[in-house]
């Protein structure tokens, strides 16, 4: 009873601290420098992080209408100048400062070696497109990557099921964090292709700080699932959290959840598909179907399948026009040779030396050589001297 006079609540004692706090002056505006962990730009446009250095850290938040000042997105690894107040979460027990105003100081060194890392891979040809392989439409296993606690296997495994009952998941547990991470996971990579486990793999893990993630942008992750000869999807921290092992793989998943469902095609879906496909392929059949008969039709009815001889037939009047024709022309063209000839041979007859005969001259001939002058006659010669009624030998005096 005693005791019970005398304790506080929770909630007295946090309000008494918050209160405590709020009276410190140097508290209430408080310019702090540190790099940037953990960092969340939530829907509402309030801004939640970590700001830390080497041996500390402290929670810290920045309402959307501070947020809305900022001339820059703040990301995971740089470092900044902050300045606030520090007060009491009273609900939680924890204080943080609540950030009013905050400048760039510089990116962090892990941060730089992301970057550096991330343009010596892309220069090297690791995220190059025509390295990527396709997802396969219907694997039969899937191979994980990732804890064999926690969500992400449970979510993997909850989306993949729910998709497709009948598909394998094959859990290859790996540390997703921490000294050593790195190795592990380049290992899995490598004993999942050398004993081909898998149709496909799925590099999974929750989100976290640029610290958490770091195994996936070690080069030799990025080697190994470069190298792999199984298709793999990367689904490494939240939508916004980008890692090295995201450009190297096949496929980049928002979450494991959407991994899975990249991964996995929904056997619902996929029966719709077969049944739109089918009800699209009796469709054309049909109307293919419909298409010939028309042709057939039109066919039956056209005057070839109807008279066939009529064809014939009229190539018969057709040939019979034409001997018609040829016969006409042959015989106007012999008319017309038969006029020409005759007019030849009358005219040839008027030149013919039998007219002059006919008319009381002779022809003297020697040795059957015409003698037109007397010179050409010697007393002796004999001659033939040829008359319209025959030809007579004479000799020359």
């Amino acid at each position: 009873m005693k005791y019970a006079e005398m304790a506080v609540t929770v909630s007295t004692l946090n309000q008494y601290i918050k209160n405590k706090i709020a009276e410190d002056e140097y508290l209430n505006n408080i310019l702090v420098k540190g790099e940037i962990s953990n960092f969340k730009n939530h829907y509402t446009g309030h801004m939640y992080f970590t700001l830390k250095d080497e041996n500390s850290l402290i929670k810290c938040i920045m309402f959307k209408s501070y947020a809305q000042k900022l001339n820059f997105l703040p990301k995971d690894g740089m470092k900044v100048f902050l300045f606030g107040g520090v007060s009491v979460f009273e609900r939680d027990g924890v204080y943080q400062i609540y950030v009013k105003a905050m400048e760039e100081d510089g990116i962090g060194d892990l941060y730089a070696k992301y970057q550096e890392m991330k343009n010596r891979l892309e220069e090297q040809g690791l995220f190059d497109e025509e390295h990527k392989m396709p997802i396969p439409m219907m694997p039969k296993v899937i191979g994980v990557l990732t804890s064999q606690t926690g969500s992400v296997i449970r979510d993997i495994i909850n989306v993949s099921t729910r998709r497709n009952p009948n598909v394998v998941i094959r859990l290859l547990p790996v540390p997703v964090q921490g000294e050593g991470a790195a190795e592990k996971i380049a290992e899995g990579i490598e004993i999942m292709n050398r004993k081909k486990l898998a149709d496909v793999l799925i590099l999974a893990r929750g989100g976290g700080s640029l610290e958490d993630l770091w195994p996936f942008n070690e080069e030799i992750v990025a080697q190994s699932i470069y190298h792999s000869e199984i298709p793999i999807i990367s689904a490494v921290g939240h939508e916004t959290d980008f890692t090295i092992a995201d450009f190297v793989a096949d496929l980049r998943a928002p979450t494991p959840s959407a991994a899975a469902e990249l991964a996995v095609p929904d056997r619902y879906e996929v029966k719709q598909k077969i049944i739109t496909y089918q009800n699209r392929l009796r469709m054309s059949l049909i109307k293919k179907v419909q298409i010939m008969k028309l042709r057939y039709e039109k066919s039956m009815s056209s005057f070839v399948f109807k008279e066939p001889t009529r064809r014939i037939q009229e190539n018969y009047i057709r040939i019979d026009n034409l001997v018609k024709h040829l016969e006409n022309s042959m015989q106007v063209r012999q008319e017309k040779e038969k006029t020409k000839y005759t007019k030849l041979v009358a005219k040839l007859d008027a030149y013919s030396p039998l007219k002059t005969l006919a008319r009381g001259y002779s022809i003297t001939q020697k040795e059957g050589k015409v003698i037109k002058t007397k010179v050409e006659l010697e007393p002796g010669d004999i001659v033939d001297i040829r008359f319209v009624d025959g030809s007579k030998k004479a000799m020359i005096q």
